[in-house]
């Protein structure tokens, strides 16, 4: 659909006095006009058409440079800002102003036509190499304070996120304060994540807001209102912190009680998972806190490896895994309500030899791309685990796993720690790119995902760049 209406269009006025003879048409005097005098008319109405698309260009270029100074760098603007862009300049030569009404709507309301991933495109193609690498990246740092070296991941590697642990939120204050500076520093806004769960395992955020009830503890309730007000509590103790990713829930399915799953799920079966998860999900991100599902694709409820430590396998025939493992995720995925659809989902190293017998699932395309992507339908941020863990380190360094990563189809990598580590990443995703084994179009492609759920979430605004 065009922007602006054949009325507003028509109403357009050029400044050529000469009438405009139609091709095909007869003149008003009842003449055939000669073949040189058609294409002359031809010519003006072409050279009209041309003017009047090249001033409504104009006019948008203005716009967005207004947009962008307005809300991507807040403080005074300068006075050719501030000055109304749709003023009447009468020596303009293509149109004559002002321009109507319908056309100033539209042109006010670009963004409004595109969608979240169509508007992070724009800016994908101003970014510079270096800008598009560190976006996918999740750093985690080693200080418990806001320290040079996290400040230099966040200014100068373009971290496009940082993720908290228990040993960094000692009080409110404290937290709250670093985390602003976090984003203070950062020229795009940051996903700012932890993984607060609850429970006697995982509980990030005990020194400041005490004990809060496990996934097991919810599904006991047997109440589905029960998951819910707890998810809007865990939004409401981590958006004022200034948290906007929770790390969870976590949807494994709990068919032994192993290791990273004991308290952990919300369930034994599929459909108890769903049944309280969904809720759970859906009160966090209808209070604008990101959700992000794990640890697909869920082989973890059936081992009692410790993932840390080794390469968990789940040995379970096709139409199980589909059944049980994999069910809360096509589920969530495809959920009629809206915020029950996870904004990221969490990969994990567990090796599930039915499907792929050779890659662990978050470096598997057939997980990551052919059955997530492309069977399930999903199309948001995916973020690795830690690619430190040893079901990877015992195979690959961390950069290569990144690269393995991008290539199965995950966006966001979680791992490395400090600058050193976040360069080195940086600097092996180059050589990827440089001898061939990554591609520019699936980095483009993940960090257009990240910064789209950063438009949706409200974290950077969702409009133009400036041209």
């Amino acid at each position: 659909m065009s922007l602006f209406s054949k009325k507003s269009v028509k109403s357009a006025t050029f400044l050529a006095d000469t009438p405009v003879a139609l091709p095909g048409k007869r003149e008003t005097s009842g003449k055939v006009p000669s073949r040189r005098q058609r294409r002359a008319s031809r010519l003006r109405l072409f050279l009209g058409i041309g003017m009047l698309v090249l001033a409504f260009i104009t006019a948008g270029g203005a716009l967005f440079a207004y947009f962008n100074a307005a809300y991507l760098f807040p403080g005074p603007l300068p006075s050719s800002v501030i000055a109304d862009p749709f003023a009447s300049n009468p020596s303009g030569p293509f149109i004559a102003a002002p321009y109507s009404p319908a056309q100033i709507n539209a042109l006010r309301h670009l963004s409004d036509h595109m969608s979240y991933k169509q508007l992070a495109s724009l800016y994908v193609a101003r970014m510079s190499l270096d800008e598009k690498l560190g976006q996918l990246i999740m750093v985690e740092y080693a200080d418990d304070y806001y320290s040079p070296d996290l400040d230099n991941m966040i200014t100068n590697l373009h971290a496009g996120g940082v993720i908290l642990y228990e040993f960094q939120m000692q009080s409110f204050a404290q937290t709250k304060h670093d985390i602003a500076l976090m984003q203070q520093h950062a020229k795009i806004p940051l996903l700012i994540s932890t993984d607060e769960e609850g429970g006697p395992y995982v509980h990030r955020l005990s020194h400041i807001y005490g004990s809060r009830p496990s996934a097991w503890d919810i599904y006991q309730s047997g109440s589905v209102a029960y998951a819910a007000q707890q998810g809007h509590k865990m939004a409401h103790d981590l958006l004022a912190l200034g948290i906007n990713v929770d790390l969870a829930p976590d949807v494994d399915v709990m068919l032994v009680p192993g290791y990273d799953t004991v308290t952990r799920t919300f369930g034994t079966t599929a459909q108890d998972v769903i049944k309280y998860a969904g809720p759970f999900m859906a009160a966090m991100q209808q209070d604008g806190l990101i959700a992000c599902i794990k640890h697909y694709p869920g082989g973890l409820g059936d081992t009692t490896e410790d993932a840390h430590k080794t390469l968990p396998s789940d040995n379970r025939s096709v139409s199980q895994i589909y059944s049980t493992e994999l069910a809360p995720y096509k589920y969530f995925v495809n959920a009629s309500n809206p915020y029950m659809r996870p904004g990221m989902i969490m990969s994990t190293d567990v090796l599930m030899p039915a499907i792929d017998p050779h890659w662990p699932g978050e470096l598997s395309y057939r997980f990551m791309t052919q059955i997530l992507r492309q069977e399930f339908g999903y199309d948001g941020v995916v973020i690795t685990d830690a690619l430190y863990m040893q079901g990877i380190a015992q195979q690959w360094d961390m950069s290569e796993a990144a690269v393995l990563a991008l290539n199965a189809g995950n966006d966001m990598l979680l791992g490395p720690t400090g600058s050193d580590q976040t360069l080195a990443m940086i600097n092996g995703l180059k050589a990827a790119l440089q001898d061939g084994r990554l591609s520019i179009l699936r980095v483009n492609e993940a960090v257009t995902r990240i910064l789209a759920l950063k438009m949706q979430y409200h974290l950077m605004p969702a409009v133009p760049p400036s041209a």
